[in-house]
């Protein structure tokens, strides 16, 4: 059983509130996010999961009808304020989408594309930090010998590892993650599960996921929303065992999701 006393924040959401337009799409979601462990954030289609961990790295604020509320504490600032830095934010809290995106460049190219944004590096440097990153996303030894090749011509599975270790050649703190597998076969699926169990040893992960066998397998914590509103959160193993509410009791059950 986690005992979150002896647990650092990373994140501190409070109050949360979003409209696109006059869509009321989050309603005042406070959660905490505990650094280095795996929050699953979990709920139907169509509930704000996805909007919710865009807030967490400012995604929204490329849809011009969004309006936000409440604060966002990341290390104890507050990043909805207006002298946030977008890039440095986006840095240090990586996103990975649903679909495989990897840029049409080389397996190379694609990972060093952080570090060289960053700025000057050196080549030895950089051929480093492919590696290690590409070593993290348990991706090196099916394409260290082909690193000059098109990232497209990689599975779908290889593919989605190579947008994590592109994630992680920045050296977030924080990885989002929006439906990483939905797209994948069990297999792929499988591998990327054992993937986020053992990056979390070194960055705090959140994932979005329909599938609740993945998140009571693979997440410390669970939140469960339901039509924009954070119903329940805590520990996986007490949330799936004895739910609070019986609406993540349905959900849990297969009675509507």
């Amino acid at each position: 059983m986690l005992d979150t006393a002896n647990l650092s924040k990373i994140i501190e959401v409070s109050n949360l509130n979003l409209w696109f337009g006059s869509n009321h799409v989050l309603r005042n979601v406070s959660v905490p996010i505990y650094s280095k462990k795996i929050t699953a954030v979990m709920g139907p289609s169509g509930c704000g999961k996805s909007t919710f961990i865009r807030c967490l790295n400012r995604m929204n604020d490329l849809i011009p009808s969004c309006r936000i509320e409440g604060s966002i504490l990341v290390d104890g600032k507050d990043i909805l304020s207006s002298d946030t830095d977008i890039y440095e934010l986006r840095t240090k809290i990586g996103m990975v989408f649903q679909k495989p995106n990897p840029f049409p460049k080389s397996i190379f190219e694609n990972v060093a594309y952080g570090p060289k944004l960053k700025g000057k590096i050196k080549h030895s440097q950089l051929v480093e930090k492919v590696e290690k990153s590409l070593k993290d996303a348990g991706l090196w030894n099916e394409v260290k010998d082909r690193l000059k090749v098109s990232a497209m011509e990689l599975s779908g599975g290889q593919q989605q590892r190579l947008c994590i270790a592109r994630a992680l050649a920045n050296d977030p703190e924080v990885l989002l993650l929006d439906e990483p597998t939905s797209a994948l076969d069990p297999q792929s699926t499988n591998t990327i599960e054992e993937l986020l169990v053992s990056l979390k040893n070194n960055v705090t992960i959140i994932i979005v996921t329909h599938n609740i066998g993945q998140a009571g397998r693979i997440s410390d914590f669970t939140s469960f929303f339901y039509l924009g509103e954070l119903v329940e959160y805590g520990p996986t193993e007490n949330l799936f065992t004895v739910p609070k509410d019986k609406r993540t009791e349905s959900y849990l059950t297969g009675k509507f999701g």
